[in-house]
């Protein structure tokens, strides 16, 4: 079985700013692979030790998303590609999608691809659905446990608001996996040190099959965020100054309305 797995470098929380004119997030700061696509690597990994084949990490991003891809590396996947090129730079939900399905075509296909639900960055959750209407594939999203699997299908249950279902599909399948199905395995120093000398491919724009640079990243972007803005804050929290006694006091009355209340 030949898997791919899309994963994503993305600003740490502390550092991330936005670009106000052209209404993208700043990239140059400290970042990290999205915490929702480790899960997605280690089903991944899962399913290749129970049915055989590959797994190959594939992000889009700039030089620097190269660490991503070692860490999936380091977790023992067997193949990394990087798509980088100033033409993809800016892309919105369409556009990443299209780009990466670009890149799946380029690397001659998967009988399943799997995304994390969604990033911490752009947080829409709508990218494993797109490359699945752009790949013309199957789609299970909301993924928290993969039921069987086969060399030609997949059982696995959505957990959807307030329900779960058990949906099942035939190969090629794009699978987005919450953050639950698994806990990722952490690679050890030696697992690390390999990973950090394995080859990472690289694909650009004259690689992919579709090479028009207007129907990539910001430009081709239908979507733009047209305003950005500091959330105004008007309530304030009240400080009060009490003394010790005063404190043991107010504590001791909302100790006894809790108790109050559970009785």
């Amino acid at each position: 079985m030949k898997i791919i797995v899309c994963i994503k470098q993305v600003p740490a929380l502390s550092e991330a700013s936005m670009d106000r004119e052209k209404g993208v997030l700043v990239r140059t700061g400290e970042n990290k692979i999205n915490p929702y696509d480790l899960p997605a690597i280690e089903t991944a990994l899962r399913l290749r030790e129970a049915l055989g084949g590959e797994v190959t990490a594939l992000t889009m991003g700039p030089e620097s998303a190269e660490q991503a891809l070692r860490t999936a590396l380091a977790m023992t996947a067997d193949h990394a590609c990087l798509m980088s090129d100033r033409a993809f730079a800016g892309a919105d939900v369409l556009m990443t999608a299209r780009t990466l399905a670009q890149g799946i075509k380029a690397l001659g296909g998967a009988d399943l691809i799997i995304c994390g639900q969604q990033t911490t960055d752009g947080d829409t959750a709508q990218v494993p659905f797109s490359l699945a209407e752009q790949l013309n594939i199957p789609v299970i999203g909301w993924v928290r446990e993969i039921v069987s699997a086969s060399e030609d299908r997949l059982e696995a249950c959505q957990e959807l608001t307030g329900r779960s279902c058990q949906v099942s599909g035939g190969l090629p399948l794009v699978l987005a996996v919450n953050p639950t199905i698994c806990e990722a395995r952490i690679p050890g120093l030696r697992a690390k040190l390999k990973a950090g000398r394995q080859v990472v491919q690289r694909l650009a724009l004259s690689d992919l099959e579709q090479q028009d640079s207007e129907t990539y990243g910001l430009s081709g972007s239908p979507t733009r965020v047209v305003r950005l803005f500091q959330p105004e804050t008007t309530a304030k929290n009240p400080v009060l100054e009490l003394t010790s006694s005063q404190s043991a006091a107010l504590l001791l009355d909302v100790w006894k309305s809790v108790k109050e209340a559970d009785e």
